[in-house]
C-alpha cells in the first residue's frame, strides 16, 4: 500500500463497507500497473482466487499477479495455500473458455515456498489429461510468462502422393459394364477411412517431423495433408482404414512426444528458480548444469536416491547424492554444489 501512494490508499476508504464480492478494485496509483484488486480478509483462499480470476477475464485483464495470500500476518499453512491457490487456476482453466487472460503470475517474496508451490504442481502431474493441457498452460507463466511468438515459421509442405491403378472393364453389354464399374467403386469406398488431429502443438513440427510424416505417406496406402493455416492446425490422414489407423496413432505419438518435451522444459525452468546445481570450472569457479541436468538433480535428491548419473564435459560422473561428490570412470572425484536460489532473503 505505501508503495502505491496516499491516492489507492483514499480510494480503499472511500469504497470500504461497500463490497458485496469480497473485494474492492482500485486505480494503481504509483504502481506500474492498470489495476489493484484488494482482497477483503477470508479464510478461503481458493474462493477468493477463484473470484479474482473471474473478474480479471470478465474484465478483459490480460494478466494478473497474486501474492502467496494468507501467508502473511494471517499464518496460514503455505503447503496448503499453495493447494487451495492451484486448486482455483485447475478450475477455472477447465471449466470454462478462457478467451482474455494469458498470463498468472503468483509473487512469493519468502523464497522456501517455492518448494511449496512445486510440490503441489508435481502432484497435479497425474491428472487426466482431459483438462491437465488446459491448466499446464497457465501454470507454466507463473515465473516466465507466455511464449512470445516465435520467428515466423516457412509453410509446412508435404509432397501430394498420386497413386493411379487403372481398371479396363470389358463385358456383353453396357448395362454389365457399368454395374462392374459400381461394385469396384463401392468396393475401394468401403476400404476408404479419413480421420482429422487437431491440434496447437501441430505448429511446432519442423523439418524432423515433415520428414517421418513423408515417410509414413510413403510406406502405407495413405494420403496426409497438413493444414497448418487452421486454428488449431490440423492433419488429415485418408485412405485404406487399416494404414489410416496405423499412421494416426504415429501422429498422435509425435504430438505427444513434443507436448512431453515441452512439460518437461517448463518444469525445468520452474526447477531451475528454486535451486541451482553446479560443477567445478576454471580457475576455482563453478558452472551451472544445463536446466534438464539441474531437474534431474534435484528430482533425484528429493527421492532420495543415493547416486545418478550424470555428464559433465561429456565425460559420465557418477554423483553421491549425500556427499555432493561425484566420480568419473578413472576414479576421479571432483565435488559439487547445489545452492538454493536467494535463500532467506525477502
Amino acid at each position: 500500500m505505501d508503495a502505491a501512494g496516499s491516492d489507492v490508499e483514499d480510494e480503499c476508504a472511500l469504497y470500504a463497507g461497500h463490497s458485496q464480492s469480497g473485494f474492492i478494485t482500485t486505480q494503481s496509483g504509483k504502481l506500474s500497473c492498470s489495476k489493484i484488486i484488494h482482497l477483503i480478509h477470508d479464510n478461503n483462499v481458493k474462493n477468493q482466487v477463484s473470484k479474482v480470476l473471474h473478474e480479471c477475464e470478465l474484465r478483459k485483464y490480460k494478466s494478473v499477479a497474486f501474492p502467496a495470500i494468507g501467508t502473511g500476518k494471517a499464518g496460514q499453512n503455505p503447503a496448503k495455500v499453495a493447494d487451495n491457490m492451484l486448486d482455483a487456476i485447475v478450475e477455472f482453466a477447465s471449466g470454462r473458455s478462457v478467451q482474455h487472460l494469458e498470463k498468472i503470475k503468483i509473487v512469493i517474496f519468502q523464497t522456501n515456498m517455492f518448494r511449496d508451490f512445486y510440490e503441489s504442481m508435481q502432484k497435479r502431474e497425474a491428472s487426466d489429461s482431459s483438462t491437465r493441457d488446459s491448466w499446464v498452460s497457465l501454470l507454466k507463466s507463473f515465473f516466465w510468462g507466455k511464449k512470445q511468438p516465435t520467428e515466423k515459421k516457412k509453410p509446412m509442405i508435404l509432397e501430394k502422393k498420386v497413386d493411379l491403378a487403372t481398371f479396363q472393364i470389358c463385358g456383353e453389354s453396357q448395362k454389365n459394364v457399368d454395374a462392374t464399374e459400381t461394385w469396384i467403386k463401392n468396393l475401394i469406398l468401403k476400404e476408404q477411412f479419413e480421420n482429422i488431429i487437431s491440434d496447437e502443438l501441430i505448429e511446432n513440427f519442423d523439418e524432423r517431423q515433415i520428414d517421418t510424416l513423408a515417410d509414413l505417406q510413403r510406406s502405407n496406402h495413405v494420403t496426409i495433408q497438413l493444414e497448418d493455416k487452421l486454428s488449431p492446425p490440423s492433419i488429415k490422414i485418408s485412405g485404406i482404414s487399416r494404414d489410416v489407423c496405423f499412421v494416426s496413432v504415429e501422429v498422435q505419438k509425435m504430438i505427444q512426444k513434443i507436448k512431453d518435451a515441452e512439460e518437461e522444459q517448463s518444469k525445468a525452468e520452474l526447477v531451475y528458480n528454486l535451486v541451482e546445481w553446479r560443477y567445478p570450472g576454471r580457475n576455482d569457479s563453478f558452472v551451472a548444469f544445463d536446466k534438464l541436468t539441474n531437474m534431474q538433480l534435484e528430482d533425484a535428491k528429493i527421492a532420495k536416491k543415493p547416486h545418478l548419473t550424470v555428464t559433465i564435459n561429456k565425460k559420465n560422473y557418477k554423483v553421491d547424492l549425500n556427499t555432493l561428490q561425484a566420480n568419473d570412470d578413472q576414479g576421479k572425484t571432483i565435488n559439487i554444489q547445489r545452492v538454493p536460489k536467494n535463500e532467506g532473503k525477502l
